[in-house]
């Protein structure tokens, strides 16, 4: 390579107009990469009100809101002014996140002009088919579509095992290479337990909460969420339930947790003084990449009870930091709740354990790993 700097063309379809997992790890990227002069260049929807101010230089590309989720924006590929822009900059690699219009898009171009070209994967779509019944049939197609897809790719960064084995199982090309999450154990820290935040919500002191944080939406497994925290009710284990999050789904959320805590939409400070107030977290989700929420109550020392499934089962070590269960067994969250609930001496240590794993996540590692990825290829090398 000549002595000018790494050039990064980054291509997804969030990153400033919703403030998703996707969207804030990729700015996290950008600034990082910048911080290390690298020039980066990003292609990528945008809305008329922002969710937050991005990071980098920003390229907006056609899209539309997808009609039956319109908080997301649907790309429509790259206009032929984005075309110009991206190969007036001259990359060295094209970095793709998401396999959409705009992915296809991208890479073909990046495939003609002979730049390498990488993914991150980040969600886990063909399990969100099976929540929508008019979307089932397709996940078949999907599966073969992500086959090709990735298979063009160089290197796929995936941020678990267990999604590297899902994806395998799948057929897809090993040409993948671990990029996991970091957490701010800083901000999420047990430290920042507050009595204050219980009075405010009403929560007495000697209440044990059971947190739930995500988007709200079936996907996520409501249905078991619902479920587990109903028969704690039911069955008449002291708890209280606390709802952090907002989506379509809230009302049938709501409907099914008649005396659960929802306090909509949280983040910054105000979200990890929900994780250091609460006790213990419950996450079912079966369609995670790789899950920021369950880290960062880890972080925050909570013992979680999650879905035993991709991302998850990479964090929580069963019986040590959580309990996982089967994403559809009802019965078995409520048990692990319960047991949870009724023990504090094991509580208090699945919460320590989970603290210590989650202070092995550190994002500047994390950050400098993909950085010495492009490197790599920039400089024609392969391996780690």
């Amino acid at each position: 390579m000549d002595s000018r700097p790494l050039r990064i063309a980054l291509v997804t379809s969030s990153y400033n107009y919703i403030k998703d997992g996707v969207a804030l790890t990729l700015n996290r990227l950008v600034a990082f990469l910048e911080s290390r002069g690298v020039e980066v260049l990003v292609f990528a929807p945008v809305s008329a009100t922002p969710a937050f101010p991005h990071q980098g230089r920003l390229v907006p590309v056609p899209s539309i809101a997808l009609p039956p989720r319109p908080e997301y924006r649907l790309a429509l590929g790259l206009s032929g002014a984005a075309r110009r822009q991206l190969l007036d900059f001259d990359p060295d690699i094209v970095h793709i996140a998401v396999p959409d219009l705009l992915g296809h898009a991208a890479l073909a171009l990046a495939e003609q002009h002979g730049i390498p070209a990488v993914a991150s994967y980040h969600t886990r779509y063909e399990t969100y088919l099976r929540h929508y019944w008019y979307l089932s049939p397709l996940e078949g197609s999907l599966k073969a579509m992500l086959r090709r897809f990735y298979g063009r790719c160089r290197e796929v960064y995936v941020p678990s095992d267990s999604v590297r084995a899902a994806l395998l199982a799948d057929g897809l090309a090993d040409n993948f290479k671990p990029w996991p999450r970091g957490v701010d154990t800083g901000r999420f820290s047990p430290a920042r337990r507050d009595p204050a935040w219980r009075t405010r919500l009403g929560i007495g002191a000697e209440e044990r909460v059971v947190l739930h944080v995500s988007r709200l939406v079936r996907e996520k497994r409501l249905d078991t969420l619902t479920g587990a925290l109903a028969k704690l009710a039911a069955r008449g284990i002291a708890h209280r339930a606390v709802i952090v999050g907002e989506g379509p789904d809230r009302a049938f959320a709501q409907a099914a947790l008649p005396h659960a805590i929802f306090t909509g939409f949280l983040d910054g400070d105000d979200l990890a003084d929900a994780y250091a107030g609460s006790d213990l977290f419950i996450f079912p989700s079966d369609s995670e990449s790789f899950g920021n929420v369950t880290l960062e109550a880890m972080a925050s020392g909570l013992p979680c009870v999650c879905a035993d499934a991709t991302g998850s089962r990479s964090l929580v070590a069963d019986g040590d930091t959580g309990l996982l269960a089967h994403a559809d067994d009802a019965d078995g969250f409520a048990a692990h709740l319960t047991r949870l609930l009724q023990d504090e001496a094991l509580r208090r240590r699945m919460g320590q354990a989970a603290r210590a794993r989650a202070l092995t996540f550190s994002w500047d590692e994390t950050m400098g790993r993909m950085l010495g990825y492009y490197r790599a290829l920039a400089d024609g090398k392969t391996g780690l």
